[in-house]
């Protein structure tokens, strides 16, 4: 991962580089809409692609499903005119930032170990996207996978036919075949693509998206980007395919028949016979920081920017350089306490969204979230140590060099990481990105069920279907209450939208819910379409805790 220094980032305009149990629907419309219930064949037309898009994902994934079929009526269609409307609101006389992006199946190298996994144009992490807010995007998906694929924009209110969610926003874009997304980017921070089809996040499909402020307030010399990562794939015959199904395995009622989202293609076929090697799940595994169970899979390495914490990345800097990190878990099940060795950070943004500065020793991040931190570097070399948080004392590393000195070794383990530890819910929003006051017009429950031993996830105690619809109006002022009644914690991702935490917390799209809590958080429904819902935890979600939440049409 590059490096930037603060003129390089403002150089040659930025171009980019390359409780209640699930109710029917009620009168009012507060509970979900499920197939059967009121159903018709929905209009979800393919979207601005070239040539054929793909009709079934596979390994039971919600990508095995195309946008047609039996769906609710009187809902926002992803390519509908009120979707086409909120994008002309977001002005359409930015430059454009064409880019490209092919997901292959390569040998990466993790820092002194090769493997062959599916990457994007053949690195790991994936090409940094580098654009500014007002900058319209346009990236061309060519598909060269033995799967189905999409992308989508983790963070980012897109227009909803470029959400990447496939059986839902678009069909998902088939082997050899191509999609174009196009759409406008209107707030700056730090955000991540990734696919939205099956376990394959848990591959080396994932990359930074960056969106710059044109107005940047924050005053540093350096810039890193660094992404976490749990890996697994292609150590000693693995893959994560395998690995889902050796949670499934055995359980009364993992591996459950989802319906639509089993797949039934030739990619299919392909990966059974692939070698699962050494069973990869984990039992065990507490953390008291969690409230409980710390995970389901036990992976053998973590990585810092693709590498092993062995052969380390280091950033170089100077002493007494201001330096500005954006921090990505791009994890698929693992949750990291992160220390820079030396050093206190300050806290200056999570999810994209700026906050009320504040100081701390450690962080602890959730899949999907990211926090962006300052730091002044010292004089010397530093372990920028991630904790795989209950996980056997696994980690990732990098090092921060500014003088002489050795290396740390890769089990360092600074003193920081058990220092004062900064979680989402002890920040508050910045100004800028405080909400206002005012009741919501509308509250869904969202309580999350399940299990290790049954591996049984799911949203009001069903599984995900893609006919699943939490009705909400534009306008409305919309309450989540989520309430986990699993033993193990759950970070909840929501499309489209950011949403805000209670008593003046801060913006987020993503929630890591520990086990018996309950969070309510507020977002405001400015964005018509269908939006998905889910945990993730990629093993979680394609077991089935996910679901929609959609727009009412006015037409």
């Amino acid at each position: 991962m590059r490096t930037h220094s603060r003129r390089a980032l403002f150089g040659a305009g930025l171009a980019a580089a390359g409780s209640g149990l699930l109710a029917a629907c009620s009168a009012d419309g507060s509970g979900p809409v499920l197939a059967g219930m009121d159903g018709n064949n929905g209009r979800h037309g393919s979207h601005g692609g070239h040539a054929t898009h793909g009709g079934h994902g596979s390994h039971g994934s919600h990508g095995s499903h195309d946008t047609g079929g039996d769906t609710p009526s009187g809902y926002v269609t992803p390519d509908g005119p009120e979707v086409a409307e909120a994008e002309r609101r977001r002005g359409l006389t930015g430059p454009v930032r064409r880019l490209s992006l092919t997901p292959a199946e390569d040998r990466v190298d993790l820092g002194g170990r090769t493997v062959t996994t599916w990457a994007y144009d053949g690195e790991l992490p994936g090409k940094e996207i580098r654009v500014t807010a007002g900058d319209r995007v346009a990236l061309t998906l060519n598909n060269r996978l033995p799967q189905t694929t999409t992308v989508h924009w983790h963070g980012l209110p897109v227009r909803n036919d470029m959400d990447g969610v496939p059986g839902v926003t678009q069909r998902a874009v088939a082997p050899g075949a191509s999609f174009d997304y196009h759409f406008t980017v209107i707030e700056p921070g730090t955000h991540w693509i990734h696919p939205h089809v099956g376990v394959q996040l848990d591959r080396a499909l994932y990359a930074p998206l960056i969106i710059e402020d044109p107005r940047e307030p924050l005053a540093y010399d350096r810039e890193w980007v660094v992404l976490l990562d749990d890996w697994l794939d292609g150590i000693d015959g693995s893959t994560p395919d395998a690995v889902l199904r050796q949670l499934h395995k055995g359980m009364p009622h993992g591996g459950h028949d989802m319906g639509e989202m089993a797949g039934t293609d030739a990619s299919r076929a392909q990966s059974d016979v692939r070698p699962q090697g050494p069973s990869r799940v984990l039992m065990g595994a507490r953390s008291r920081l969690l409230g409980g169970e710390a995970g389901s899979v036990d992976h053998p390495l973590h990585l810092v920017n693709g590498r092993m914490a062995q052969n380390p990345e280091t950033f170089h800097a100077k002493p007494g350089d201001r330096i500005r990190i954006r921090i990505i878990n791009a994890g698929s099940d693992t949750a990291y306490r992160l220390a820079l060795g030396g050093h206190r950070m300050t806290v200056t943004h999570t999810d994209g969204s700026p906050v009320q500065h504040r100081a701390t020793d450690a962080l602890l991040i959730g899949m999907g979230e990211r926090y962006d931190v300052l730091v002044t570097a010292g004089d010397g070399v530093f372990p920028l140590t991630a904790l795989a948080e209950g996980k056997r004392g696994r980690s990732a590393l990098a090092v921060l060099r500014t003088g002489g000195g050795e290396a740390p070794g890769a089990r360092t383990r600074p003193r920081e990481l058990r220092g004062a530890l900064m979680t989402a819910d002890r920040l508050r929003a910045a100004g800028s990105a405080r909400a206002g006051r005012r009741a919501p017009d509308r509250s869904i429950d969202m309580v999350l069920t399940g299990s290790m031993a049954r591996y049984d996830w799911a949203i009001n105690h069903r599984t995900y279907s893609s006919s699943q619809r939490y009705p909400v109006r534009a306008g409305e002022r919309v309450r989540l209450v989520f309430r986990n009644r699993s033993g193990m914690f759950h970070p909840m991702h929501l499309h489209g939208h950011s949403f805000t935490l209670p008593d003046g917390g801060p913006r987020k799209d993503t929630l890591m819910l520990l086990p018996g809590r309950e969070v309510p958080v507020d977002f405001q429904a400015d964005n018509p379409g269908l939006w998905m819902i889910h945990c993730h935890n990629v093993y979680h979600s394609e077991s089935g805790m996910m679901t929609i939440v959609g727009y009412r049409s006015s037409r």
